[in-house]
């Protein structure tokens, strides 16, 4: 037992392998982790390239995640999504196609499919979750080869919101970005600033040297790079939204003003009609094309005739 036990407490002071994929034209961060010992790896947070004016799909990015993967020796196992995402289109269903690989989201998926299941007639769309191979609970647990994940539910930004933290490492999603930029919006359908502030807390309860991944970074004035690592001790002591001090009601104060001004994400219609999908597009139809819904609605009391 005693051996055992030095075993384990040496192998999660191992680190395990991080490499981080920027798309820069969602300002979006995806990561390959694997575990060192089985070469065993997830992908979180994918990233599908799309045009929207040209309505062009392309795998470029997820090609050069997969590329990486097999030149390293990593075996990609699942795809690992936080929530469903407002501004890209999720790659899941390339990592399926080419690997084999299983996707994994939050349960609570299904509050949020139920939201926008009427808004886009989304007459495919189960409600259930069941797109999805994997649906997670809080505190839930799984493995990534010999690396532990423990699921951590931290609605807020939607309903559905999860991170996942595997050792000294969380990948946060959405909740938190780099301290000079703050915190996720809570203005869409479902979200809550009340809610995030408190999923935010959690994750900083944890230990100050725990690290953050983030899912995003928009490069805060005055910051010539961009950054997505950062520790739960830098956000409590210089997180502009949310640091050590800032209470509850304040930050619900300020996170309401701030989403009242914020721009609709120019991906928010394609994204959340695939991405509560599991990434998969409509069927083709009888020209072998998929096509997306656009909700018109009029400003007049009638849409003219």
């Amino acid at each position: 037992m005693y051996k055992i036990l030095i075993y384990n407490q040496a192998r999660w002071r191992m680190k395990m392998f991080i490499k981080a994929f920027f798309d820069e034209p969602t300002n979006t961060v995806s990561y390959l982790v694997g575990d060192p010992v089985t070469h065993i790896a997830a992908v979180i947070d994918p990233v599908l390239d799309f045009d929207m004016p040209g309505g062009v799909a392309d795998t470029r990015s997820a090609e050069a995640i997969l590329v990486f993967a097999r030149e390293g020796g990593w075996r990609i196992e699942m795809v690992l999504e936080t929530h469903a995402h407002a501004d890209h289109l999720s790659a899941a269903p390339f990592f399926n196609a080419q690997t084999g690989a299983w996707v994994g989201i939050g349960v609570h998926i299904s509050d949020v499919q139920k939201i926008f299941r009427p808004v886009f007639a989304l007459d495919d769309c189960s409600t259930e979750g069941a797109e999805f191979d994997r649906l997670f609970e809080d505190g839930e647990r799984f493995a990534i080869g010999e690396l532990e994940v423990t699921v951590m539910h931290v609605p807020g930004h939607t309903p559905a919101d999860i991170a996942y933290r595997i050792g000294d490492a969380v990948f946060v999603g959405d909740t938190l970005f780099m301290p000079d930029y703050g915190t996720a919006r809570a203005d869409f359908p479902g979200g809550d600033a009340r809610t995030l502030y408190r999923s935010i807390r959690k994750l900083l309860s944890l230990p100050d040297e725990t690290r953050l991944f983030l899912c995003h970074d928009y490069k805060a004035p005055g910051r010539d790079e961009y950054r997505w690592e950062t520790s739960v001790g830098e956000q409590r002591r210089s997180n502009v939204h949310v640091h050590d001090g800032v209470d509850e009601d304040s930050f619900v104060a300020m996170r309401e003003a701030r989403d009242s001004g914020l721009a609709v994400p120019t991906l928010l219609l394609p994204s959340i009609q695939i991405n509560v999908r599991a990434g998969r597009f409509p069927a083709p139809e009888s020209n072998g094309v998929s096509y997306l819904r656009i909700p018109v609605k009029w400003r007049s009391s009638e849409a003219p005739g």
